[in-house]
């Protein structure tokens, strides 16, 4: 990019981040996008008691986490509700409207994606119920699955439910982020392990049973997966203070997963010099914002904006990074194919020599104090049948419900073809709704066809004129009568059986505030007897570079062995030892040159595991196979750099 023609854009965004439009509810048809426009498509608000108006009104479906299709006409949105006529849950698009799919399973900000044409899986909150510790309440938010599939009647159901307890070194940890490569090869990422493990925490679904499967050897919070022919890549928030087993320089912001059955689980992005792509030299890679991603059928997109660790100025401003087969030149709308896919930069520091002036400028505030224009990039979504992709770009260090919905779309030679103001508000007959909110996820199931989700729970819909509807999505399997309003027991934490029939659940967080109903109790039994560990309180550190320390209380006499492996071979292991209950360590010497990608631990109990209740803190009721959840960072079916 010219100089010139970086200027050139810094100038149309500025003026699309200082534009103010008139209240309108359409957008002008787009010449460069087959004339389609956006609009607003917000469905009705169900029929309850305590709504903000009578059925048949269109109001905020609340905080939507997330927005996925299969295909155009079958789409899904999970919500976590807007406290009066929209409840926590599921929502689905059949090309004609959407409706409420479920009252279950919803989230503060969850995610949803297909993994078949019928079943889906949501990222969810967990169900209120379980015992404090400490006086500190469990953990809610988004950190449960629901898996939504056909049941014995044929229509969809919630066939599984996964949750942990809670305050254990093995709870399921707050996710961001989850695809599927097919359906029985699904997978969740989010925060890092507890403290003192190392490593991000990661579910992986492999068509049998969910596990654990974190990525040990870096602890930084995956923010995005998206699968792209035949594998999925993953972003990482990189953060000062992170905690790694090695350092990388620079660290990657992005890995790939393989699919199951391939060795390694984990591997690098393709391209060597992709970091390269994302940071000038001497770049602070903090300065940048996960990377936000969003796949199609040729390309992969990857854009990140600026960080809240990045300096004021134009010269620290948003990558925008491209992976395809298909190679755009300035000017031309013809493509090179490639042999093999390979990282291009579409906007940043590669192709505006002066720094990356072009997403972000400084603006004053209305007190004549200078600031950052704090965008970022909210989503990016490729779009079908073309060379571009779509940008949601999010006002930072503002009240996001009150601004308006900043969108961009740009072409895989860098041309900024289209950037709008969406509308501000709606009128209706005798009301009006507004601010609908700052953009927040962009998807795009077709061509000329995207959906864009807002910070009050708005939908806003790309079409060509005529196209507006699509044909009805007739299959069966989704013709309910009435939302879905059973979740099962969550499998990973104890049950007992109800009193009254099934259990819906009816608040994702426990609250004595009136006026927010009551919560169902749940049928989790918070006190159920559970068989102690056999290993707990373990630790581990390497000692001098090499050697491996491990540390470990018994619960009963035991024979225990540590074994290193590369790949398949057996690099170093410890004697099998028997060893009385109490506080043990093990020392295992590691080699350098034959560093071990997996460490696995071999126990054998000598007497029965005592049993306690869960009314004690602290009791850890999940396997003792260090697989994992793994007691240390070094431990666990992950790979070690």
């Amino acid at each position: 990019m010219t100089p010139r023609r970086a200027l050139a854009v810094l100038f149309a965004l500025i003026g699309l981040l200082m534009s103010a439009l008139a209240a309108v509810a359409y957008a002008s048809p787009l010449s460069d996008d087959g004339g389609a426009e956006w609009r607003v498509e917000q469905p009705e608000a169900p029929a309850r008691a305590g709504s903000e108006g009578p059925s048949g009104t269109t109001i905020g479906l609340g905080k939507i986490g997330d927005i996925s299709f299969y295909q155009p006409n079958r789409g899904a949105l999970i919500t976590a509700g807007n406290g009066t006529a929209v409840k926590p849950g599921v929502w689905l698009y059949n090309g004609q409207r959407w409706r409420e799919l479920a009252t279950q399973c919803g989230a503060t900000d969850g995610r949803i994606v297909w993994s078949g044409p019928n079943e889906f899986w949501t990222i969810s909150d967990g169900r209120p119920g379980q015992a404090e510790a400490n006086g500190v309440e469990p953990p809610l938010e988004d950190n449960t699955l629901c898996h939504f599939a056909p049941g014995a009647g044929g229509t969809l159901e919630i066939v599984g439910s996964y949750a942990s307890l809670a305050f254990e070194s093995s709870s399921y940890q707050p996710m961001n982020a989850a695809a599927c490569i097919s359906s029985d090869d699904c997978w969740f990422a989010g925060d890092t392990l507890p403290a003192p493990q190392i490593g991000a925490f990661q579910l992986h679904w492999n068509g049998q049973r969910v596990a654990a499967e974190p990525y040990l050897p870096e602890g930084h919070i995956v923010r995005g997966l998206a699968p792209f022919e035949g594998r999925l890549y993953e972003s990482v928030q990189l953060q000062p203070g992170d905690k790694v087993i090695k350092t990388v320089l620079p660290p990657p912001a992005l890995r790939a997963i393989n699919p199951e059955g391939t060795s390694p689980t984990f591997a690098n992005v393709e391209e060597p010099d992709e970091q390269h792509l994302l940071y000038p030299p001497g770049e602070v890679t903090s300065y940048l914002e996960a990377l936000s991603l969003g796949a199609g059928e040729n390309s992969l997109w990857a854009a990140a904006g600026p960080s809240s660790y990045s300096p004021a100025g134009p010269e620290y401003g948003a990558t925008i990074l491209r992976y395809s087969k298909l190679r755009y030149s300035p000017g031309s709308e013809v493509p090179t194919e490639e042999p093999t896919a390979a990282w291009s930069q579409v906007l940043g520091p590669k192709t505006d020599p002066s720094g990356y002036e072009t997403f972000n400028t400084t603006v004053r505030n209305a007190v004549g104090e200078e600031e950052r224009a704090a965008e970022g990039i909210g989503s990016i979504a490729s779009e079908p049948e073309s060379d571009a992709a779509w940008l949601a770009l999010t006002p930072k260090g503002e009240n996001p419900e009150s601004q308006q919905a900043l969108v961009a779309r740009i072409t895989a030679d860098g041309t900024v073809s289209d950037k709008l103001t969406l509308p501000q508000a709606i009128e209706q007959p005798g009301q009006r709704y507004g601010p609908l909110g700052a953009a927040e996820t962009m998807v795009c199931p077709g061509a000329h066809d995207c959906w864009l989700t807002t910070a009050k729970g708005w939908l806003l819909h790309l079409s060509q004129p005529g196209q507006e509807r699509l044909p009805e999505d007739n299959d069966p399997v989704f013709a309910l009568s009435q939302p879905i309003e059973i979740r099962p027991a969550d499998e990973g934490v104890p049950q007992v059986a109800a009193n009254e029939g099934p259990v819906a659940e009816e608040a994702t967080a426990p609250s004595t505030k009136e006026g927010t109903g009551s919560v169902i109790q749940p049928i989790v039994n918070q006190f159920a007897e559970v068989a102690l560990p056999l290993l707990s309180k373990v630790r581990s550190r390497l000692v001098k570079g090499t050697t491996l320390e491990l540390s470990f209380h018994l619960a009963v006499r035991a024979k225990i062995r540590l074994i290193a492996k590369r790949r398949r071979a057996v690099v170093a292991s410890t004697p099998m030892r028997t060893l009385r209950a109490g506080n043990r360590r093990l020392l295992l010497k590691l080699n350098i040159h034959r560093w071990p990608t997996k460490l696995d631990l071999e126990t054998h109990a000598l007497a029965p595991l005592p049993k306690t209740s869960t009314r004690e803190s602290n009791v850890n009721s999940v396997s003792t196979s260090l697989a994992f959840p793994g007691r240390a960072g070094l431990l666990g079916s992950g790979i070690l750099p």
